[in-house]
């Protein structure tokens, strides 16, 4: 039973070459999680994905194995990849979150006043955690820039909507993995026609 979303951020990407358009990313070997959605995301924007454990990120970035990764900001500072890249590009074309969830039979057994005091909890315990990974998100990007090693990229509004554009048809491809409803439910709650890019 889902209890609440918890933030780690937007993504961005980071490689050795600016990345201002979608076809900035072509013939690059991006790492990526394992997952289909962001294998096609990548093949989207005819990267080469690379499916890699975090933990060899660092050294792939740094020997040339992979040219690029895409990540949270605050990952991105706290594994030091921003020493092996010399650009970043707030794209914030992905975002990663985690569920808290906790056994429904559980739960439900729990006396109603008791579920009504841990709602409250982990309404407080949410929106703390989200400042937390904002403020951290924030520091980190500020921090990125100090250093002086690597270049921050913010795309215009144009940039945005060409990524956007790129991006569009993975939602119609993965539709069956995610939800035709869940997607147009973020549609509608970020206001995105995705008749217009």
């Amino acid at each position: 039973m889902g209890l609440a979303y918890w933030d780690n951020g937007f993504k961005v990407m980071s490689s050795n070459r600016p990345l201002h358009k979608p076809e900035d990313v072509k013939g690059l070997k991006l790492r990526i999680q394992s997952s289909k959605v962001l294998d096609a995301e990548m093949r989207a924007l005819g990267a080469i994905p690379q499916v890699m454990a975090f933990s060899e990120v660092y050294q792939a970035l740094q020997t040339g194995v992979v040219d690029g990764n895409e990540n949270t900001i605050s990952n991105i500072y706290t594994q030091k990849m921003h020493e092996v890249q010399k650009y970043l590009t707030i794209s914030d074309h992905g975002y990663i979150g985690y569920a808290v969830v906790a056994n429904k039979k559980f739960w439900d057994a729990l006396p109603a006043d008791l579920r009504t005091t841990l709602e409250g909890a982990m309404k407080e315990a949410t929106r703390y955690a989200n400042e937390i990974a904002q403020k951290e998100n924030d520091d980190a990007l500020e921090a990125i820039r100090k250093t002086g090693k690597t270049q921050v990229i913010v795309l215009t509004a144009q940039e945005r909507a060409a990524w956007r554009k790129a991006l569009l048809p993975v939602h119609k491809q993965v539709e069956d993995k995610i939800g035709r409803d869940l997607i147009h439910s973020i549609y509608k709650a970020t206001g995105v026609d995705p008749t217009k890019p």
